[in-house]
């Protein structure tokens, strides 16, 4: 009998180093570096050409899709058939207040600490060693197994819709890209951009909110605020050091040449999970929210205090719940206010149950909207995913984890949207353990090391189960 375990702790130093080499690319989306060859920027193309020479010189096929994605296949079967295993090479920004620096991966007490250590570079080459241990041992298959790279995932998927027009997408396979055991169904995102309904007017106000600004992505919880007002605001300053220590938060207000400067620091998390973080924006406004501020600025901190901690969507009522997924989340993500026309917007996403009503949500939200003077000016829905629990392929990594772990493979389900909903039949398959802390998108993300080497394991059992 294998052990798959072992198999992978032979693998350690290997499989560390390189993964440190991947890790030091700072794989953010770049557009000021975009180019047809590198389509999502220089660093992200970095990491493709990165991951695409590992997977050659460890004796695969592999190709580069314009720059969108990449492959690494091994075997020569049936096309039809082919295992898809789909992993991300982008990273999301490095925000917030790190222990060592972000794209310099530093082992600590274990842990392998980096941007994209367990989001998702640290599993996607997981998977890579996975397949070379069943290369290794030489184990024969009847499918073929490709490793599909992509490059986009945090910005809207376009890399794998890009690939699936030019290569094709196999039907059955996984997404590590989550969490362990078995993630079955994925919910839906709801993702707006609300805007004021006209342009602002030449009001006079005791104070005068000037800018304010949080978040960088819609699908990460804003962990920075800052605000600027003019006017009477010297009350505001005193008052602004009290609020912050009875919320236990950081943050600091001064005044500079007329104005008052306001800084907050919440705690950044993935956006399918606001309830993990502290959302510095909606936080910052609830402090302003009897500011004597000008008319649109008190609506736009009016309509975000509406939003502060609706983590269900109920009091802009678009609340809804099922059995599959529980309950819709909601992460104000974005948010911005200017004195110009277009320099106002609140950006945020709504992850919704597999039946939810995108029309019911859509217009009890413009409804909620109305009254603070504010649209919906755009729209980008992403639908849910949901594989039936009897299809094999859940059965196969069901077998895959329990061997390895000899823990019940109990099925799940996520607000995260993975690369597994572009196949059919994919799931989402690891590589954060039950109990563990997910620090996807947050400062300070790490890896368990061990976790690491037992996922490798799980991964090429599955592979092999998979594919045999």
């Amino acid at each position: 009998m294998i052990d798959w375990q072992k198999e992978a702790e032979a693998r350690r130093e290997s499989l560390l180093e390189d993964l440190q080499g991947l890790l030091r690319i700072e794989s953010v989306k770049e557009p000021a570096t975009m180019t047809k060859k590198n389509p999502m920027g220089r660093g992200i193309g970095e990491a493709l050409d990165y991951m695409l020479e590992l997977a050659e010189n460890a004796g695969l096929d592999v190709g580069n899709v314009d720059g969108y994605a990449g492959y690494a296949q091994y075997g020569d079967h049936d096309p039809a058939s082919t295992i898809g295993v789909l992993g991300h090479l982008d990273v999301v920004p490095a925000a917030g207040t790190w222990t060592s620096p972000p794209f310099e991966p530093a082992i600590r007490g274990g842990r392998l600490y980096a941007r994209g250590a367990i989001d998702d570079k640290g599993p996607t080459l997981a998977a890579l060693y996975g397949l070379r241990i069943v290369m290794n041992l030489g184990l024969p298959l009847s499918k073929n197994v490709r490793l599909i790279f992509g490059t986009d995932e945090e910005s809207g998927m376009s890399c794998m819709r890009y690939y699936a027009e030019k290569e094709g997408m196999p039907t059955t396979g996984f997404s590590p890209d989550a969490d362990f055991p078995i993630i079955y169904a994925e919910k839906g995102q709801f993702n707006p951009t609300l805007v004021p309904k006209q342009a602002p007017e030449t009001t006079k106000s005791l104070a005068k909110l000037e800018s304010f600004e949080a978040g960088v992505r819609v699908n990460m919880v804003p962990e920075r605020a800052h605000a600027v007002l003019s006017g009477d605001v010297r009350a505001l300053v005193e008052a602004f050091g009290d609020f912050c220590r009875e919320r236990g938060v950081e943050g600091e207000a001064e005044i500079n040449a007329g104005q008052a400067m306001f800084t907050l620091l919440g705690v950044s998390a993935h956006g399918s999970e606001p309830r993990s973080g502290v959302n510095a924006g909606t936080l910052l406004a609830s402090f302003l929210q009897d500011a004597p501020v000008q008319p649109e600025a008190k609506a736009f901190i009016g309509l975000l205090n509406l939003l502060h901690e609706d983590f269900e969507g109920e009091r802009i009522g678009i609340a809804c719940r099922d059995e599959v997924t529980g309950a819709l989340s909601v992460n104000p993500g974005v948010l911005r206010f200017g004195l110009g026309e277009s320099d106002t917007e609140i950006q945020f996403t709504a992850r919704c149950p597999v039946t939810a009503d995108y029309g019911r949500i859509k217009g009890q939200l413009e409804e909620a909207v109305d009254g603070f003077g504010f649209r919906i000016a755009d729209v980008r829905e992403i639908g849910s995913h949901h594989v039936d629990r009897n299809e094999p392929v859940i059965a196969a990594l069901q077998t895959a984890y329990a061997e390895v772990t000899g823990d019940e493979p109990t099925l799940l389900t996520t607000g995260g949207a993975t690369y597994a909903r572009f196949m059919p039949k994919g799931v989402a398959f690891g590589a954060c353990f039950p109990g563990k802390e997910m620090t996807a998108h947050q400062a300070d993300e790490y890896i368990e090391i061990d976790d690491l080497l037992k996922a490798t394991a799980i991964y090429a059992r599955a592979i092999y189960e998979l594919a045999k």
